[in-house]
């Protein structure tokens, strides 16, 4: 289906146009996961101003890392190692996440707040990094011209910075949606290390993309419900104070 679409774009000179959208919604798709773990990360940060600073800076490093990626991409596949150790990373967030606990007792760096500015700035830059060997491998098959794959990733990362800045704040309001997102995670770790152990075991494509969106339906299926201190702040908002109420009766009676 869509050789067929490509062959008659040829003819209406649109073929880079129609290859570009692509090259940006196989990037959006396989960023889903990989925003996810960067506003996980980003919101050890207590601070709203320096979430944004992390994701800014971060993805500017992390952009240069993928156009080294791009530019290196045919001597890179050569070592399987690099996806290794992508996978091995990948798997080890997915790993930290799922054994610390919610109080922050444990020293998992995921839940652990008030970590600093220069912690989080290479955790962003490195966990893209990870996520890269995926989806420039995906972007390279697409298409061989290099300024287009590189164009693809530029609009790529910057729908990544929009969707990472989103998560944040989606996080706190579905319940299930972080965890879907790290289960994603761990299967992107995984088809990375099945690729290094047996190219033919790696499924489909379309197999991970129907995966991703079922996992997000889930995610986005429940809402966090407030909490009772909330609640009740909020009723004592809305409610008038007694000694208010008292004086209103008196002079009702006058």
């Amino acid at each position: 289906m869509l050789e067929q679409v490509f062959d008659f774009s040829q003819g209406l000179g649109f073929d880079t146009v129609l290859l570009l959208v692509v090259l940006v919604a196989l990037e959006a798709v396989l960023s889903a996961d990989n925003a996810i773990a960067l506003a996980s990360i980003s919101k050890t940060l207590d601070d709203g101003k320096l979430q944004r600073q992390a994701l800014n800076i971060g993805l500017a490093i992390a952009f240069v890392f993928r156009i080294g990626l791009i530019l290196t991409a045919t001597w890179v596949i050569q070592f399987w190692q690099f996806e290794l150790l992508g996978a091995l990373y990948l798997l080890w967030l997915v790993f930290q996440y799922f054994t610390t606990s919610e109080d922050g007792e444990d020293e998992g760096f995921l839940h652990h707040h008030n970590t600093s500015l220069w912690q989080v700035i290479p955790a962003i830059a490195m966990t893209d990094l990870a996520f890269s060997l995926d989806s420039v491998t995906a972007a390279i098959g697409v298409s061989e011209k290099t300024w287009l794959v590189v164009t693809g990733a530029t609009l790529g990362i910057i729908t990544l910075r929009l969707m990472a800045g989103l998560f944040i704040r989606w996080l706190k309001e579905f319940t299930h949606l972080e965890t879907a997102g790290y289960i994603t995670v761990g299967l992107v770790g995984l088809k990375l290390l099945l690729r290094v152990i047996d190219h033919s075991l790696v499924p489909p494509e379309w197999m991970l993309v129907v995966a991703i969106v079922v996992l997000f339906t889930w995610g986005f299926s429940e809402r966090t419900p407030i909490p009772e201190t909330e609640n009740v702040n909020l009723s004592n908002a809305i409610q008038p104070h007694p000694a208010e109420s008292q004086r209103e009766m008196e002079e009702a009676r006058k």
